[in-house]
């Protein structure tokens, strides 16, 4: 590994460039492409998630402080989940597909095969630092690659314990851990990769990809953005509260899908944020800082970004929450009402436990409003009327959609999961982790016999007016 920390900085550690140069070798070996091998680096993994999980929710707390439940299941319990799937699958998907091959071709035989595509750069963020590092490592094992995992320096206890256990489980000549900030990452961009996943937000994403052009190197880009919660009159307001609740307030709101505001129809905008609140408090009692189930906000730097958000023109009343303690990085579960189209908070990606509420006269005014915007990472719509949802779905474009819920399409591992536009590219999860790891490669098979003349030149006379017919 190589880390910045200061703990380790009288140990001599090899450059980024030095990891790159060992992957890179330990790829060209070929052991990588070999089933087992990959199946025993997946294993490892799985055991170093189940040996060391008290260490890793341990480095969650600090860094976020994430309930012991709460990072169980969206941090461990997500990624040997993955782990899980690629096992029972990786032989099915790792055979040549056969597919037809066309009359005028025949005899032959076409296939496609998965080939590794080689050493990859993952780079993950600090809001769920475990599963958004764990889960790509997963896709990048299963499809035969070596990886460099690059951490984010804002969760530094979580990077550390990775930093300590991954070489500890898993082959550590072929995956290797990146410790350190914006240095470190830039020296890693300058190496020549044969992939590079980055989580995180748009502006670094474009640092990313302008990193990426130099070599052609092809991205995934998981982003975020404003994923807004489509509320109609015929929603079943409090199945509909209980859920945008649990999914805006999950990890402090410091989640990429998680509901960014509500356009709510009007006639049901009173009952559904006095709903709203009553499920705050179900979930985290009446003075949420004593919940042990309501995590912290990253940092302070995130914390006066929240409060600039939530004192900022525009903004709106606030109908609930709006409670802070810096000293604790607490910020209460809030909600807003009558905030500003216009506003800062409805043109940053709020990446906290706020929710600005804007009330919307029908189903059309919702659709238009979202649509005047850039395509969101989610989008939610609650309602019983299944003409409304619909077309929600069909007249709407996201990254994924849940009706009459909220974050829980990313925990299918049969749907691929990605954005759009400004919200990313690309999509990984379960079989489609495989497929962003791997190259899809055409092979054509054909007998030397029958080969007649009719395919080769010189074409004039009959055999002109023959292939014409053919062809």
């Amino acid at each position: 590994m190589v880390s910045t920390n200061p703990a380790n900085s009288s140990r001599s550690l090899p450059s980024p460039a030095e990891v790159h140069k060992r992957v890179r070798s330990t790829f060209d070996t070929g052991r990588t492409r070999d089933v087992a091998w990959r199946k025993t680096q997946l294993r490892s993994l799985k055991r170093m998630l189940e040996e060391s999980e008290a260490e890793l929710l341990e480095a969650l707390r600090l860094d976020l402080g994430k309930p012991g439940v709460e990072a169980f299941i969206t941090d461990i319990a997500f990624v040997r989940s993955e782990i899980d799937l690629t096992l029972k699958h990786l032989d099915a998907w790792m055979k040549p597909e056969r597919v037809a091959l066309p009359v005028k071709q025949q005899p032959g035989r076409a296939r496609i095969h998965r080939d590794p595509l080689g050493a990859v750069l993952i780079i993950g963020p600090w809001n769920y630092p475990v599963q958004l590092i764990g889960a790509p490592l997963v896709g990048a094992i299963a499809g035969g690659n070596t990886a460099v995992l690059k951490p984010s320096e804002v969760s530094a206890h979580t990077s550390r314990a990775l930093a300590r256990l991954l070489p500890l489980y898993i082959d550590a000549d072929a995956f290797a851990v990146v410790e350190g900030g914006v240095e470190e990452t830039t020296a890693l961009l300058a190496e020549r990769w044969d992939h590079i996943f980055y989580t995180g937000n748009a502006t670094v994403a474009r640092i990313v990809m302008t990193a990426a052009a130099q070599y052609l190197t092809p991205v995934t880009l998981e982003l975020g953005g404003k994923s807004p919660v489509i509320i109609d009159e015929s929603a079943n307001l409090d199945v509909a509260a209980r859920r945008i609740a649990w999914g805006k307030y999950l990890n402090a709101g410091q989640t990429c899908i998680a509901p960014d505001y509500c356009l709510v129809d009007r006639r049901v905008e009173g009952p559904f944020l006095t709903r709203l609140h009553d499920a705050v408090k179900q979930f985290y009692g009446t003075n949420p800082i004593h919940s042990p189930d309501y995590g912290r906000i990253i940092n302070d730097q995130h914390f006066t970004r929240l409060s600039r958000l939530l004192d900022g023109e525009g903004a709106g009343e606030v109908a609930y929450g709006g409670g802070r303690d810096e000293a604790a990085r607490y910020f209460a579960p809030t909600a807003l009402r009558n905030t500003d189209p216009s506003s800062s908070i409805m043109n940053e990606e709020i990446f906290g436990p706020i929710l600005p509420t804007i009330v919307v006269d029908n189903v059309d005014a919702a659709i238009e409003f979202v649509t005047a915007r850039e395509k969101p990472l989610a989008l939610y719509v609650f309602a019983q009327d299944h003409k409304v949802s619909d077309r929600v779905v069909h007249e709407t474009t996201s990254g994924g959609v849940c009706v009459n819920a909220t974050l829980f399409h990313v925990a299918v591992p049969t749907l691929p999961f990605g954005g759009i536009g400004e919200s990313g590219m690309g999509a990984y999860h379960g079989r489609a982790s495989f497929d962003t790891f791997t190259h899809a490669k055409s092979v054509l098979s054909r007998p030397t016999r029958p080969d007649p003349s009719i395919a080769y030149p010189p074409y004039k006379g009959i055999k002109a007016k023959l292939l014409k017919k053919l062809l």
